[in-house]
């Protein structure tokens, strides 16, 4: 099963996980809200819009109709569509998303030179990811029972930095949370500016590639 028709027929569980993990998505939000952007936003794999509608981001894609189903209901304007091929024009968008998108999608670079095609000059993008050689990384790779992440591919920090600079972006800022260990009491934190959390953002801008 390719790992879209696995978000399509388990959308209800993915959007139960925020309910049952309050404290973590509450930790991966407060850092994403320390770099919100300003303009017309786009996310990538927006999936039920629980970061989205929080985040002011005005536009998600997603092959998941389900999925999208409940996006809409939070007011996201949603489109069906994989990030491999961004159904918009180019230099449209000021800023662009994708959070804990780059391990389910196929090709990674093919959807990070469509964002790039779709950002304005100059225009940011918000990578929030799991890395791999992290703790928490390391956790959800031994997490066989999850049909989410049965079909999950994690990358290290230096393989996400190495792809973003392939596909012209220059990486600006780095924040982190989930500092506390996977398997121990969820606590509310305050995400710092390094790479040391198990949820990792990398803010990056759109370069020239000439």
């Amino acid at each position: 099963m390719k790992s879209y028709e696995v978000f399509d027929k388990f959308y209800d569980k993915y959007e139960k996980w925020y309910e049952r993990h309050k404290i973590i998505a509450e930790n991966e939000l407060r850092a994403l809200e320390k770099i919100k952007s300003q303009g017309l936003g786009l996310e990538v794999g927006v999936g039920t819009g629980y970061f989205a509608s929080r985040l002011g981001i005005q536009v998600g894609v997603d092959p998941s109709i389900n999925m999208l189903k409940i996006a809409r209901k939070r007011n996201i304007e949603v489109v069906a569509a994989f990030g491999e091929k961004l159904p918009f024009k180019s230099s449209i968008f000021d800023f662009a998303y994708l959070i804990v998108t780059l391990c389910f999608v196929s090709n990674p670079v093919r959807v990070l030179n469509e964002i790039y095609r779709v950002l304005k000059p100059k225009g940011k993008l918000v990578v929030g990811f799991i890395p791999k050689d992290s703790s928490w990384g390391q956790y959800y790779l031994t997490k066989k029972d999850s049909p989410f992440y049965r079909v999950a591919k994690f990358y290290s920090k230096r393989e996400v930095l190495d792809i973003l600079a392939r596909c012209g972006f220059k990486a600006r800022t780095f924040l982190s949370t989930l500092h506390f260990p996977p398997e121990g009491e969820p606590v509310l934190e305050e995400p710092k500016e390094d790479d040391k959390g198990g949820f990792l953002i990398v803010l990056a801008e759109k370069i020239s590639k000439f």
